[in-house]
């Protein structure tokens, strides 16, 4: 049994696509377990404000008409993120996808959403780790079901749920709690959630680009004007976000 020492919500989202800097959230789903193991579901659909391609419908089955009478992000930033509060976060994909494009909204919406202090589990680390398949296939190995509803947000979460539970029975070595799965798992350092900077030996580097492998701060010392190019790209929010903070601390330093 996964031992919590505060609320996990199991997150899975639907979206126009898989940009994190343009792309934007029309569903979104929730499965909130409590430390007594209460357990929670919340959906919510959502208007994008921007035209769904037909390939992301013909993925999850969402089309503009479905979503053109919800809210907008911005109206049900404040509810979600009172739902988020307090919550470690797990999910499918979600160190890479859903978590950084729900960061990303809560920016363009002007929310502070607050992640230090939150333990993130990503349900595909484990499986890649231990087996290589995808959502469906894990659905049926640990579960020995079939998904039936695929790629709707609120049944991908309820199933990332069980496919963890059964993950903790079938790997005793990964332990019961958050902090020993992803010690088991090797818990990644994340700079930014796009990857656009990673952390090597406590320093951020630049993972892209002319001076990938480059240590930012010192990129951004010697050239500072690199910092308004990226500033003025499109990047993600996150991105910008923490290349702020790099910047600002490289000045402090500096002075």
């Amino acid at each position: 049994m996964l031992q919590l020492t505060k609320p996990l919500a199991v997150i899975d989202l639907e979206t126009t696509g898989v940009n994190l800097g343009t792309d934007r959230i029309i569903e979104f789903a929730v499965v909130k377990i409590l430390p007594d193991g209460t357990r929670i579901q919340k959906r919510k659909l959502i208007n994008p404000e921007i035209a769904i391609p037909a390939t992301s419908t013909d993925i999850h089955g969402i089309t503009d008409e479905m979503v053109k009478d919800a809210p907008p992000f911005r109206q049900v930033a404040q509810e979600l993120k009172q739902m988020l509060d307090g919550c470690d976060l797990a999910g499918y994909n979600s160190n890479r996808f859903d978590i950084p494009l729900l960061i990303e909204e809560f920016l363009r919406a002007g929310v502070v959403f607050e992640m230090k202090g939150r333990r993130m589990v990503d349900v595909q680390n484990i499986f890649h780790k231990m087996e290589q398949r995808t959502l469906s296939a894990a659905y049926r190995f640990y579960c020995n079901k079939t998904l039936e509803g695929a790629h709707g947000a609120e049944v991908d979460a309820a199933a990332t749920y069980e496919i963890l539970l059964a993950q903790l029975e079938r790997y005793p070595e990964l332990g019961t709690t958050l902090d020993s799965i992803n010690k088991t798992i090797g818990e990644e350092v994340i700079v930014d959630f796009a990857r656009r900077f990673i952390m090597e030996n406590g320093v951020e580097i630049f993972n892209f680009g002319k001076y990938k492998g480059k240590s930012v701060a010192e990129v951004l010392k010697a050239e500072p004007q690199y910092y308004d190019w990226m500033m003025k790209g499109d990047f993600p929010q996150n991105t910008k976000q923490k290349l702020t903070e790099i910047f600002t601390r490289t000045k402090l330093k500096k002075a």
